[in-house]
């Protein structure tokens, strides 16, 4: 078979598997069900009372139940099996660009790189980014990205007066006090950050992204070889359950 049909019914298989375990535990709780009798009485005497016959099947039966999970069991160990050995065997490149960036990587490499893929795109997508509404360059002085420098005076209140009536022969001068901004400096201010341009960050995305699209492709061309259907469990369930020798199978 080929082994994206092995890993389509790998799952379907192992749930039927459990399904079959957990029905067998829950039924072989339940005494009642596999418990069964018959009853007949039979009266002392001749003329004595008579009682109909009584009788309870049993209902569950452990080797009906067994049989189940045995069969259950050999499909997911055969499954598996065939999936297994089949990642042992499949191999494809990984292109971006017409250029191969990982030549015959085994596809158990290619389930790991697509799942890191996802987190470092994730990790890229919330990389923090310049503010657009300044304009930034980069400085190597900094080992940052800079603003031009933005020119900014410090002022600083200073007490003035005011006369608002000229003293006279018999009332003094009106004078009122008020603050006065007085130019005392100048900031000069360049802001600075870490961040990185929302295009440097596109461009990262963009570049996970065609990776990402690329081992997919391999994967899906390394599970479709063909492998060898392996049939490696019934050797295994007829030693547990039937004490038979074990042999090798494959």
């Amino acid at each position: 078979m080929k082994q994206n049909q092995a890993i389509a019914i790998r799952k379907s298989v192992k749930k039927a598997a459990s399904d079959a375990i957990t029905k067998a535990y829950h039924q072989h709780q339940r005494a009642e069900l596999l418990t069964g009798l018959t009853r007949a009485y039979t009266p002392k005497d001749e003329d004595g009372e008579t009682l109909p016959p009584e009788r309870k099947l049993v209902q569950v039966r452990v080797l009906d139940t067994l049989a189940d999970v045995i069969a259950a069991g050999v499909d997911l160990f055969d499954v598996t099996a065939t999936c297994e050995w089949g990642n042992t065997a499949n191999f494809a490149d990984v292109v971006v660009d017409d250029q191969v960036v990982i030549k015959q990587a085994p596809v158990t490499f290619l389930l790991f790189l697509e799942k890191n893929l996802v987190d470092i795109g994730t990790l890229i997508a919330k990389l923090p980014v310049l503010d657009p509404a300044e304009q930034w360059s980069y400085s190597d002085e900094h080992g940052c990205f800079v603003t031009q420098p933005v020119q900014q005076n410090r002022t600083k209140k200073t007490p003035r007066h005011y006369t608002k009536a000229e003293a006279t022969e018999n009332h003094p001068a009106q004078v009122e006090m008020y603050y006065e901004d007085v130019q005392i400096g100048t900031w000069r201010t360049v802001k600075m950050s870490g961040a990185i341009r929302a295009s440097d960050q596109a461009a990262m995305m963009d570049r996970v992204a065609k990776l990402m699209r690329a081992v997919k492709l391999a994967r899906e061309e390394a599970n479709g070889n063909t492998v060898e259907r392996k049939r490696v469990a019934t050797p295994i369930f007829d030693y547990v359950f039937r004490g038979e020798a074990p042999a090798s199978s494959a």
